[in-house]
């Protein structure tokens, strides 16, 4: 459920502003809705916190899939020496890895013309002799002026190598200039050594940094909390004399706000939240329904303080799209025995250990009744346990049960658009209930959607199936609820009942557009089937190109084919959970209800950081 905030106003004299702010993060109740005032100190705050980040994650690279290494706890002050310390490392790697690179670049540039030292070079310019060092092609070479005169040196790889005296050859001259450096080939290798073994000593520092992580991210983390109790004193509305601040705290939550402000003597004062306000939105599971919680963090999706919470209904509906689109026992399996591993190595489980196990069984429950084991025919020919386990009408092998294709297909297609009818029932409904206890007439529109899906679920058998209605019937029901739609969509408590009725006559060809909306809803459920049915077909594709691999030294090559075809087949099937399981809950079911996911997760200030 959706827990119900109060507005809280402490208002205090600016002098304390800073104590009273200490206190509140520490008892950490209150989501504040101050403004953030940055200035030049936060600002720096901020930009020691990203260098020091980017030091974390430079390291963490390093560190690789290395065993943990054992951790030295640091206090505060030694952290940031550490900080600046492995932050100076990064810069210096950066620089030598430029270095590195010239000299590089200068190595294979001097190679094909050997070794020379640049400063008889120089000191021959000095001296008025002022060479210049060309390569060209023979042909190039020979299309010379004749005037010009130039010395013949060692070829360059496949290119003519020549000098001239005194003067330089006219940019219409196809050559390449040599640019004299500053060392010669093999000073500029030695540089290169250096800067390489300079690197490598750098780096294995940096590596030996992993000792210090915990201790770097404890003080990334106090760093942060200091910026963020800065920014909020800053921003603090006040006075000369007095300053106050605002926010939400859960209902439940009163009664500990008003102790510590009682025992702070702080001025404060506590409000119902009206519609005026945006109060930020804490969700409280129900037993067993929090497993879903990663999903939406995941998709990062908060529910509107006044919009409900679905989460029960998102599960339900979740657990059964990704069985139906996964599809396979023998995935379903794969799943299982992943989350078993996992809670065999943390030890306890966690709630995305939990969702899996709970997917994992529900997608072995559907591959089972449909009897899909890895896509194969042959394991359940092999295996008539797996056979009495199937639901012939369902099956994706029906004629093991001697029932045609078509009507197996046609039966698991009516039970998509039934569970997206159930669905988008079950939306109408949630919203006739939500709505009741207000007497708000805009029930009755929900009730004209719900009669219009149930006639239009008719329609898409019709359409798609071939099952016989009524057409008259059917569209008298439609025009029925689409004219409570119109009639009652923009009713609302408090406003006259013929006024809401002009606004929806207004607005009856949106309704009519929301209509036809509403029938491609129920049809947008046959992706379960599709999909599912893509799914197999891909398994079986890889298990017939392993098949005809079965003696010698092929069959290692069709055990590579299954493992790298599953695998694949594997992923795609969780892509299409998120892009069709997830859209079927997020926009179809959502939508229906009338939620924009536009809530802000109720984040209260805390604080644990001693004030610099």
């Amino acid at each position: 459920m959706i827990v119900e905030m109060k507005k809280a106003y402490i208002v205090i004299k600016t002098a304390k502003k800073r104590m009273m702010l200490k206190a509140l993060g520490n008892a950490g109740l209150l989501h504040l809705e101050s403004d953030i005032h940055a200035n030049e100190e936060t600002q720096q705050i901020q930009k020691r916190c990203d260098t020091l980040l980017s030091t974390i994650s430079a390291i963490v690279e390093l560190q690789g899939k290395r065993e943990q290494v054992e951790q030295r706890t640091l206090s505060m002050e030694a952290s940031a020496e550490i900080a600046d310390r492995y932050a100076g490392l990064i810069d210096e790697r950066k620089r030598l890895e430029e270095e590195i690179a010239i000299h590089k670049g200068q190595v294979e540039r001097l190679s094909p013309w050997g070794d020379f030292d640049p400063v008889q070079i120089e000191q021959l310019r000095q001296a008025g002799i002022d060479l210049h060092f060309y390569t060209l092609s023979k042909k190039d070479l020979s299309a010379l002026d004749p005037a010009i005169s130039y010395l013949n040196l060692a070829p360059v790889g496949s290119l003519e190598a020549i000098a001239t005296v005194g003067v330089e050859l006219p940019p219409s001259a196809m050559a390449s200039e040599l640019a004299i450096p500053k060392a010669g080939l093999l000073d500029t290798q030695r540089l290169l050594e250096t800067a390489t073994a300079k690197l490598a000593e750098t780096v294995d520092t940096l590596r030996g940094g992993a000792i210090y992580l915990t201790s770097l991210k404890e003080y990334h983390r106090r760093l942060t909390e200091t910026r963020i109790f800065e920014e909020i004193a800053n921003g603090m509305e006040g006075e000369e004399e007095l300053c106050w601040i605002g926010g939400y705290l859960p209902i439940d939550q009163v009664s500990s706000f008003e102790t510590i402000a009682k025992s702070n003597a702080w001025a404060y004062a506590l409000d119902d939240v009206s519609e005026e306000d945006t109060p930020p939105t804490l969700v409280r599971y129900p037993k067993g329904v929090g497993i879903i919680k990663p999903v939406f963090d995941i998709l990062g999706t908060v529910p509107g303080y006044s919009e409900g919470d679905i989460s029960t209904w998102f599960l339900l509906f979740f657990t059964l799209f990704f069985a139906m689109i996964i599809g396979d026992a023998g995935y379903g399996l794969i799943f299982l025995l992943a989350a078993s591993a996992i809670h065999f190595k943390t030890k306890k489980p966690t709630t995305l250990v939990l969702l899996i196990y709970v997917l994992s069984v529900a997608t072995m429950v559907w591959g089972s009744i449909t009897g899909t084991w890895f896509g194969s025919k042959a394991i359940l020919e092999r295996l008539p346990v797996l056979q009495t386990l199937v639901i012939p009408s369902i099956a994706n092998y029906p004629e093991l049960f001697g029932i045609d294709a078509v009507t197996a297909q046609n039966t698991v297609m009516k039970f998509c658009f039934i569970v997206g009818t159930v669905q988008l029932s079950l939306a109408c409904t949630l919203n006739v209930i939500k709505k009741a206890p207000h007497k708000d007439l805009s029930l009755m529109a929900d009730i004209g959607w719900l009669v219009a899906i149930l006639a239009l679920y008719l329609v898409v058998l019709q359409l798609v199936i071939g099952t016989l209605i009524n057409i008259q019937v059917v569209f008298t029901v439609v025009l029925a609820g689409f004219a409570l739609v119109v009639l009652f969509g923009e009713q609302s408590p408090g406003t006259p009942i013929a006024k809401g009725m002009i606004k929806g006559l207004g607005g009856i060809f949106t309704t009519f557009l929301n209509t036809i909306s509403a029938f491609s809803n129920i049809m947008s459920y046959i992706r379960l089937f599709a999909v599912g049915m893509a799914s197999v077909a891909i398994a079986q594709s890889f298990n017939a190109m392993a098949s005809s691999m079965n003696s010698g030294i092929a069959i290692v090559a069709g055990i590579v084919v299954l493992v790298i075809g599953h695998s694949l087949n594997l992923v795609m099937g969780l892509l299409s959970v998120v892009v069709h399981g997830v859209r079927l809950n997020l926009l179809e079911f959502s939508g229906q209800l009338g939620m924009e996911w536009t809530g802000v997760a109720y984040k209260p200030f805390a604080q644990t950081a001693q004030e610099q």
